[in-house]
């Protein structure tokens, strides 16, 4: 069966590297990483690509607002031409404090923005000349110089919300959810595929260790940290099913920041949204996300004390010797 590793904001480049190198003889489906405030995507991409042999490797995720369309299709071409015909282009919206604090852009009309920057990107990979008029994006004559190594690069997008979930399945060849109630997952997967089969992953946040609560505890702090500073997964969490949770978490982050809130996150709230224990218990704990209907989880490396011994027990656990 399919899975994939994803390595990123918790590791420094170096890392990457060394924990990528370490997946290179395995069956990984996939390496994705991330992009926040820290590692540049596209680079990144490059150098992981080439410590790989066969594997894929994914964007997760692209933001729109901080690239034009332009843009994107000259990095997905470029880094598709270097690993081989092997990229997944991951996209996605971001958030309004990195789009609008940290980049100085205005976060406004997310789903228009992404139909057309797919439109645009998926034009550009055909190396035609483009001429297109959009209600955001107006491009005259715009050819890529490079012949990318393929027409068509998978594109997949992160969605959260029901109307960037609608044009997922409608435009892109896959999704990408994070942070997402198993339960809810489960329906909107079902209702979703039934009018239209794409590709389902879901990046997993993961703790392994030999002692249990160590890795609970990790996986606390990191449901903790996205709740506190992400108002979007904030709101979903809330509207399915983890209110009083959620607004718990926010209120002690609120006071003393990430001193304690991790200790709010209660049992189901771990249970629902991501894989934490010993090797024996992480590997029992996948099978509810492929029974949700995830084709391809994605394992989201979070390292307990030496990063690059606790990547050799997580990937031993779940990507083999």
């Amino acid at each position: 069966m399919r899975i994939a590793c994803s390595l990123g904001s918790l590791l420094s480049v170096k890392q990457v590297l060394q924990c990528t190198e370490m997946l290179s003889e395995t069956k990984t489906d996939s390496v994705w990483i991330p992009e926040t405030w820290g590692m540049e995507n596209f680079s990144m991409l490059g150098a992981v690509a080439s410590k790989l042999k066969n594997q894929k490797i994914g964007s997760s995720i692209i933001n729109i607002y901080s690239r034009s369309p332009s843009t994107i299709s000259m990095g997905a071409a470029t880094i598709d031409s270097l690993s081989g015909g092997r990229l997944i282009l991951g996209l996605g919206t971001s958030s309004i404090p990195i789009v609008e604090d940290f980049h100085g852009g205005v976060f406004e009309n997310p789903v228009q923005r992404m139909r057309e920057c797919v439109e645009i990107i998926r034009l550009s990979l055909t190396k035609k000349q483009i001429n297109y008029s959009g209600k955001i994006f107006n491009l005259k004559n715009f050819t890529l110089l490079i012949e990318p190594n393929r027409e068509c690069v998978p594109i997949y997008l992160a969605a959260i919300n029901q109307k960037m979930v609608n044009l997922t399945w409608e435009v892109a060849d896959g999704v990408i959810f994070y942070l997402r109630p198993i339960e809810e997952m489960k329906r909107t997967i079902s209702k979703m595929q039934s009018q239209k089969k794409i590709d389902v992953t879901c990046q997993i946040i993961t703790c392994v260790s030999e002692n249990s609560e160590e890795a609970v505890k990790r996986a606390k702090k990191t449901i903790a940290f996205y709740i506190s500073v992400g108002k979007i997964y904030r709101e979903f969490l809330k509207k399915n099913g983890f209110e009083k949770d959620t607004n718990n978490i926010f209120e002690e982050f609120k006071k003393s920041g990430f001193k304690s809130n991790h200790e709010l996150v209660t049992d189901s709230m771990m249970k629902s949204l991501c894989i934490a224990g010993t090797p024996n218990e992480s590997k029992l704990q996948l099978q509810k996300f492929r029974d949700a209907g995830i084709d391809l989880p994605i394992i989201q490396f979070n390292p307990i004390g030496d990063a690059i011994e606790s990547f050799s027990l997580l990937k031993k656990t779940f990507f083999g010797e």
